[in-house]
């Protein structure tokens, strides 16, 4: 009895140290308990075993097999169970595979888990047939899939884009007696916002209050953010409003998202607030809170105000990222100080940020906008990723400078190599050829943008 208890203590212990990443003393309590004659039993290992794989490496948390073994301790199907999980984690599919073939030749029947566990991993790395072939395969064991199992496909169909068959697994199962989690409505809402699909995710929102579940602060938020991306920014205001009104508890995310989308549509004074008082519920900014501040300075024309937040950034621990920096440049951009924003992308390049594509767009607008459209083509020519913003951005500038002729060609190539370009950007070069006299060029534009439309689709 007094062995039982104190093995289970030890591992109550483990468990502690693994939870806040302390594995050095993880492993040196378990030579202290060996030492006064507490031996460590399959969960101590398992929790080992799980505690490297999340926070050293899967190779690592493997090689406590060996341990097991010298130690007389044999493995379990959860064994088994944390290191696929851990080799999916870091996306090894065949290593998944490998673990699943050894626990079979050891005899270790899988359960559930194990299949729950192989199926994520094949959505993970974007094999979905594989995924739907060990859905069968539970069929075949004669297992019962759990809840977890259904929303492992629904979320991994929408993950690798087949959102349509997500929507019809989960009507099928519906119908077929299946009663979704909140969870399982989440994944969904949260799918149909990244689709863009606002009505659809509002529509599902009701379904899930009507279904009994109450939605909780992620289900709120994530439709909040679909609105403001959107520029639906009354409609996420209510959003927060009802959250508000219903005594939900924030996070920094969700007083980042309400203050960012405040910033979008110049309610700046309105983004303070909402920043003060996240300060005032002892929610201490983190990075992202400290780029939605920068980003409110900038927007206010206050750049002093905004690098003075960098000191502090490092004077509590934290790390500038590439987006900060790119908000700052997006600022001295705006202010018209493009060879200040040209220094600081050479700041970025010295600091490591090898391809601040971002920011070079920010750069390649503004000297568009300041009337030095030569220099930004020299810059355009120089960078080594483009996306739509580049070439978007660079057209309309050119059309602003009345070199209608060189925004067609950009925009045919931008076109011809299969990327999306701004339709207001599309209408800016034709309308500005007709405008100047080319009539001809102006309909053989239009006729090419069609066809590359179609070659596209």
């Amino acid at each position: 009895m007094v062995s039982k208890l104190s093995t289970r203590l030890l591992n109550i212990c483990i468990a502690s140290y693994c939870k806040v990443r302390q594995l050095d003393r993880a492993e040196s309590i378990i030579c202290d308990a060996i030492r006064l004659g507490v031996l460590p039993n399959t969960v101590t290992y398992n929790t080992l075993i799980d505690g490297y794989s999340r926070l050293v490496s899967f190779e690592a948390a493997y090689s406590l097999l060996h341990r097991m073994s010298e130690a007389s301790i044999n493995p379990t199907v959860i064994t088994y169970n944390s290191l696929i999980a851990g080799a999916t984690r870091n996306c090894l599919v065949l290593k998944s595979l490998e673990l699943f073939d050894e626990m079979l030749q050891r005899g270790i029947a899988p359960d559930i888990w194990s299949f729950n566990t192989l199926m994520h991993c094949f959505f993970k790395v974007g094999k979905p047939e594989e995924a739907y072939q060990v859905f069968r395969d539970i069929i075949h064991h004669d297992l019962s899939p759990c809840p977890a199992t259904f929303n492992i496909m629904i979320n991994g169909l929408c993950k690798n884009g087949y959102m349509s068959n997500a929507l019809m697994l989960f009507r099928s199962l519906q119908r077929h007696g299946f009663v979704p989690q909140l969870i399982t409505y989440n994944i969904l809402i949260n799918e149909l916002c990244k689709a863009g699909r606002l009505k659809a995710a509002s529509r599902m929102l009701k379904e899930l209050a009507a279904s009994g579940y109450v939605p909780n602060c992620i289900t709120y938020t994530t439709i909040m953010k679909c609105c403001f991306r959107s520029r639906r920014f009354e409609q996420g205001l209510e959003i927060w409003q009802e959250m508000c009104d219903k005594g939900y508890t924030f996070d920094g995310f969700a007083y980042c998202t309400i203050a960012g989308a405040l910033i979008k549509c110049g309610r700046i004074n309105e983004a303070t607030c909402y920043m003060d008082q996240m300060r005032r519920n002892g929610i201490e900014h983190d990075l992202a809170s400290y780029n939605t501040l920068i980003h409110m300075y900038c927007k206010e024309g206050k750049l002093e105000a905004a690098y003075e937040l960098l000191d502090e950034i490092e004077g509590v621990g934290l790390e500038c990222d590439e987006y900060t920096h790119t908000i700052l440049i997006d600022g001295l951009c705006k202010i018209g100080n493009i060879e200040g924003a040209q220094r600081h992308i050479k700041h970025m390049n010295v600091m490591g940020f090898s391809s601040p594509s971002v920011a070079l767009n920010c750069v390649v607008d503004g000297l568009g906008k300041a009337g030095k459209i030569d220099h930004a083509l020299q810059m355009f020519e120089s960078m080594e990723t483009r996306d739509s913003f580049t070439y978007s951005s660079l057209v309309h500038n050119l059309c602003n400078a009345r070199r209608y002729r060189c925004a067609s060609k950009l925009l045919l190539s931008c076109l011809n190599n299969g990327m999306k370009i701004l339709r207001s950007a599309q209408r800016a070069v034709i309308n500005g050829l007709g405008h100047s006299g080319f009539h001809k060029e102006a309909r053989q534009l239009k006729l090419k943008i069609r066809l590359a439309r179609m070659v596209h689709c």
